[in-house]
């Protein structure tokens, strides 16, 4: 671990502020595309023309020209030159960002979650979890990991199976937006011919997106959120991950903003997950565990209040949550004593 020089975090404040703001005033200026005109035998006809992520140009029919069009046009075109110079600033800091050590994400995948957070993903209150979640979330604590706990290609999204939202009809239809990108995916069959994908996943190559939801007892079967139009494979105890998310940005060429969730939860979810893993992938158990470490060792330096809140929030759902949370602390132990002391400092019920 490497902390971020301070005016490299303050940088990274102000690309989420930029963001957040960006997306706040979303405006008919954000649709990418043009409008063009075309002259038939009864007159002149505006169309709106835009470029689908795998390339494919469309065109959409908007109306005869008239005042009433014209004045819209002439808006657009102010908000696009506004909108670039938007953009510009957040390339712009960015490219600071990287210049100065900042964690940054793989071209494929930020693709992959650029254009979910194009389509409203983030919006619709679905979460970055897994890899990706801490590659971010090491930006937000102000540091670089280092070694082997940062590689990945799986995209791994997490949404509540129910997503209320403000706009009622918002929707982002998952599997879509996958396609559109002209990479490849396929859904990937899962364990019952009658069961819906819960993973897409590019031929021949590692880049893969999981979609998962909160597990509801010991129900296993793949959960369909309408508002993704996909199913979710449930998972245990990321209620806890999910209900307390923030705002971030996945660094590539420009930002894109995402949620995660906070450091401290992130880090006690890691090791519940870790103990719930089967034989067959401890490899990612003992992955989870690091990342757990990392993050814990970072919060020590600089936010170690956050640990005792989250260990205390898990601890107090029950004695099953109790044991997974001893189950994995003891893992911890075997692989980074320090880093399980910071977590049960204080907190011997925890153990």
């Amino acid at each position: 671990m490497v902390i971020l020089p301070v005016p490299v975090q303050t940088l990274y404040a102000e690309l989420v502020e930029q963001l957040v703001a960006l997306d706040a005033r979303r405006s008919m200026g954000h649709a990418p595309g043009a409008f063009v005109t075309k002259r038939l035998k009864r007159g002149t006809y505006y169309y709106f023309q835009y470029s689908e992520p795998g390339g494919t140009t469309r065109q959409a029919y908007i109306g005869p020209r008239s005042p009433a069009l014209d004045a819209l046009v002439g808006r657009y075109a102010t908000e696009r030159d506004a909108l670039r110079a938007d953009r510009r600033s957040v390339e712009a800091l960015c490219a600071a960002l990287r210049a100065g050590g900042a964690t940054t994400t793989d071209a494929r995948s930020a693709r992959v979650l650029g254009a979910l957070a194009e389509a409203g993903v983030f919006k619709l209150g679905a979460a970055v979890v897994g890899t990706h979640a801490f590659l971010v979330l090491g930006n937000v604590l102000g540091v670089r990991w280092t070694g082997a706990a940062s590689r990945t290609e799986d995209v791994d999204i997490a949404a509540e199976r129910s997503l209320e939202v403000a706009v009622p009809e918002l929707r982002a239809d998952v599997p879509s937006v996958l396609d559109s990108l002209g990479m490849g995916f396929l859904p990937v069959p899962g364990f019952s011919a009658r069961a819906p994908s819960t993973s897409f996943r590019v031929r021949g190559k590692p880049l893969r997106v999981d979609l998962v939801t909160p597990a509801r007892g010991s129900a296993t079967a793949p959960v369909t959120i309408p508002r993704l139009n996909a199913a979710a494979a449930p998972l245990h105890f990321l209620d806890y991950l999910l209900e307390d998310l923030q705002p971030a940005a996945v660094i590539d060429g420009g930002g894109i903003l995402v949620n995660v969730p906070h450091a401290a939860r992130f880090a006690v979810h890691k090791l519940l997950v870790a103990q719930d893993r089967p034989l067959a992938f401890q490899a990612k158990s003992r992955k989870d565990v690091a990342q757990a470490a990392h993050v814990l060792r970072a919060l020590d330096e600089l936010r170690p209040g956050d640990v005792a809140l989250a260990v205390t929030n898990a601890i107090d759902r029950g004695k099953g949550w109790r044991a997974a949370l001893r189950r994995g602390t003891a893992m911890l132990e075997r692989a980074d004593a320090h880093a399980a002391s910071i977590l049960t400092r204080g907190l011997p019920a925890a153990r």
